[in-house]
């Protein structure tokens, strides 16, 4: 499946249903007087989070969105029968912005969120509805309201509780594919990463969600490499896994490189609490570790541990902060306490109910 985080998409309400022009005409009754219905309405656009999806690519062939008008008002009072909602399925973590993506309109967090997005146009009113004392045969009647139109861009924002971030080549597929059942491309060129991926690492009992986006390099807040266009999914995220590779030329300018890299892009990513992890320790011995661990520190790096992604030295240690970090409720937690508490809300619906 192709990955796809942003796309724009037209929706469209459903336009109300026209009032009806009728008058009763019966055998033997010389004064039936009108009895056009009023018109049905239009159908409303509605988005919804689900569960299973983690890319946007479906709106790449399917742009245009339009729910149904409402059918017009009969005779003999008949109301015209409203237009079907059109629900638009999205992946969890999606926000639907403003066409100039300068605002946030909707942002979908949790799944089975759904929110109404627009309304449909409310059907015109029939000539029965105009009948009065003074003004027993009218025959006018309403047109159905239009629907509500918009241009939206939609942009997908992974939920995850920890980031991955590092240079090309640090090991984060590496590391993902350690704690996780992922299955990212490992390999020994940059960017065998070219878009996010998740694992849930199970340790010590619990869940938690992991992110891996694409390496960063210098520049890549001006589009270098992939650039920063990534860094997005990693928002949400409690706490960041920095992984630096200890047998590269200068670890300490590859932290320094990232760490600007995050602050110059914003969004709080430079605030996040940051674990260093000096990877591929296997290949070095302790006593140079500890060296680059004091140049990093003098630096301003905090919280270093040494780590092998591939030997899986210093994976528990890791994984015991980051859980720590993480919380008492993972994302993955949440979501299963939310939906045993449904089930038990059910049964004491259930239980209150009684046939008739």
């Amino acid at each position: 499946m192709h990955f796809l985080d942003q796309a724009k998409i037209y929706v469209s309400s459903g336009q109300g249903g026209p009032g009806s022009v009728s008058f009763r005409r019966e055998k033997y009754i010389q004064y039936g007087g009108p009895d056009g219905g009023n018109g049905g309405k239009g159908g409303d656009i509605i988005f919804k989070a689900v569960g299973g999806l983690n890319t946007l690519i479906d709106f790449r062939y399917t742009q245009h969105l339009r729910a149904q008008r409402g059918r017009g008002g009969a005779g003999r009072n008949r109301t015209g029968a409203g237009g079907e909602d059109l629900v638009i399925k999205v992946p969890v973590g999606t926000q639907v912005l403003s066409e100039d993506k300068e605002h946030v309109l909707l942002d979908f967090t949790r799944e089975g969120q759904e929110e109404i997005f627009l309304k449909g146009g409310i059907g015109g009113r029939g000539n029965a509805s105009y009948k009065s004392s003074t003004n027993r045969a009218p025959r006018q009647h309403q047109p159905g309201e239009p629907g509500e139109e918009a241009a939206v861009w939609l942009r997908l924002k992974l939920i995850a509780d920890a980031g991955l971030v590092g240079l090309p080549n640090a090991g984060k597929s590496t590391f993902i594919n350690f704690v996780s059942n992922s299955k990212a491309k490992v390999g020994a060129y940059p960017f065998t990463t070219i878009h996010p991926q998740l694992g849930v690492v199970h340790h010590q009992g619990r869940e938690f969600v992991l992110a891996d986006i694409p390496g960063l390099i210098d520049g890549a807040a001006e589009g270098a490499g992939i650039g920063d266009r990534f860094l997005g999914h990693i928002e949400r995220c409690k706490v960041l896994l920095h992984l630096v590779d200890a047998t590269g030329d200068d670890p300490v300018q590859a932290w320094k490189t990232v760490t600007k890299e995050l602050e110059q892009y914003g969004g709080g990513l430079s605030e996040k609490r940051q674990i260093l992890a000096l990877n591929k320790a296997d290949l070095l011995d302790d006593e140079l570790m500890d060296s680059i661990a004091d140049d990093l520190r003098a630096a301003g790096a905090t919280e270093i541990l040494p780590l092998s992604g591939a030997t899986g030295k210093g994976m528990d240690v890791v994984l015991n902060k980051l859980l720590e970090a993480v919380g008492s409720h993972s994302s993955i937690e949440q979501k299963d306490r939310l939906s045993d508490e449904g089930n038990i809300l059910d049964e004491e619906e259930k239980a209150d109910w009684s046939p008739l």
